[in-house]
């Protein structure tokens, strides 16, 4: 295994509702699509279990308050133009949400072969 830093990477968080669709099917999933499609190095959609967004409306996986309407989150990490390309694509699949833009640092680890081409690909950007 060898590992390799890249410096120039943006992590996006989009914000929205379990309920939320878009074409008739859950909106996190078309998004994870839409970014699978675009080629994005990956892309995680993780569940809340306590929350509240703008409205101030406290959604809860708790039996007490049962919300069938629970945060969702997904995260995907790739450079910063495809990030960005991301960003154009998804903001328009979404009527209620939020959407965050971090920079981070990411070490990949992988075979030389997985390096190799991620170092090729890094200098083709240049």
């Amino acid at each position: 295994m060898v590992e390799v830093e890249h410096w120039n990477t943006l992590r996006l968080r989009i914000y929205i509702g379990e309920n939320d669709r878009f074409d008739g099917k859950p909106l996190y999933k078309a998004i994870v699509e839409k970014l699978r499609k675009m080629g994005i190095a990956g892309a995680t959609v993780y569940r809340g279990i306590y929350g509240f967004g703008k409205k101030s409306k406290v959604h809860s996986a708790d039996v007490m308050r049962l919300s069938a309407d629970l945060p969702i989150i997904i995260e995907a990490v790739d450079r910063g133009y495809k990030i960005e390309n991301a960003i154009n694509e998804v903001k328009p699949m979404i009527r209620d949400g939020m959407i965050t833009v971090e920079p981070t640092i990411v070490v990949w680890v992988g075979t030389k072969e997985e390096v190799r081409k991620f170092e090729d690909d890094a200098v083709r950007e240049l």
